[in-house]
């Protein structure tokens, strides 16, 4: 059997089941309003109160469970594949948002993985408190192993966030186009904490197969979020309770972005959209699908 379906150096690799439901370390994180600042300019998020730093961008919420991200595959994953981990979905549950002051406590664990023909998909859970205890959010990522088929299915995966193709017979109730500034990922990477450098160099980019520099999906996530917010919720973030996508394709500096929102339905006072976003000018490539957001009414 080949390197990429399980085995290097004659040694088979195998995930560590004993890893799974298991917690990392609590990190911790301490909010600040220009920190919050920060990343809402290096989202282009328009929200004055998010830009003044006073209550924090939905996708924000990433940024203090970081470290809680990485720590559950390294638990699990063989180390040899860990280099082929990427990130293939993200789901934000919002209890309430995240403000100025807040002493955070994050930490993380994989729940579930399903071999597949191409790779193998591995769900994480991060749970997100303050010091007392208070429940700000529960994150799911769903993470790809290119290449490697773990052979079975173990635990549960993330929560589902399918799009509703019956909807694609009815028109969007808002379009927003966006542009992605070249300078985007720099600001971007100092403001979220990420260093990746597919995002930071080009150079290393085209080593990694690609044709340069890359936008952070992330940042992509929070250009999403903020279109959403303005058209539907009246820029409140505190409407927001759950938002999530799938990452479908690659987002360069210099494009522009259409994202397009359907309404689905409203049940128990939560309205329930459904939103895709394509690469303007790539003959509807979308960077961005299966997007779900629950906002309370007003």
């Amino acid at each position: 059997m080949s390197a990429a379906n399980g085995v290097a150096s004659g040694q088979e690799l195998v995930f560590d089941d004993s890893g799974l439901d298991t917690w990392t370390e609590e990190d911790r994180f301490e909010v600040t309003a220009p920190r919050l600042a920060e990343y809402a300019a290096a989202t282009n998020d328009p929200i004055p109160a998010h830009r003044r730093g006073e209550i924090a961008a939905p996708v924000f919420g990433i940024v203090p469970v970081f470290e809680s991200l990485l720590m559950p595959a390294i638990d699990v994953l063989p180390v040899e594949l860990i280099p082929r981990v990427v990130h293939g979905e993200q789901d934000f549950h919002f209890h309430r948002p995240i403000r100025p002051g807040d002493k955070l406590i994050s930490r993380g664990k994989m729940i579930g993985y399903e071999g597949l023909d191409n790779g193998t998909r591995a769900a994480i859970k991060l749970e997100c408190r303050t010091e007392a205890g208070e429940l700000v959010n529960e994150q799911y990522a769903t993470t790809f192993v290119r290449g490697f088929q773990a052979g079975r299915s173990v635990g549960v995966l993330s929560p589902s966030h399918k799009f509703d193709e019956a909807l694609r017979g009815q028109q969007p109730v808002a379009t927003v186009v966006q542009h992605v500034d070249e300078d985007q990922t720099f600001r971007y990477s100092q403001a979220s904490g990420d260093p990746m450098p597919i995002h930071l160099d080009a150079e290393v980019a085209r080593d990694a197969g690609l044709p340069g520099i890359i936008a952070h999906g992330l940042c992509t996530m929070a250009f999403t979020s903020w279109a959403l917010l303005t058209q539907v919720a009246k820029s409140d973030v505190n409407r927001l309770k759950r938002f999530a996508v799938r990452f479908s394709k690659m987002v360069l500096p210099g494009d522009d972005l259409e994202t397009r929102l359907w309404k689905r339905d409203t049940r128990d006072g939560v309205s329930t959209y459904l939103f895709e976003t394509t690469r303007v000018g790539s003959d509807g490539e979308k960077a961005i699908t299966d997007g779900l957001a629950e906002i309370k009414e007003a």
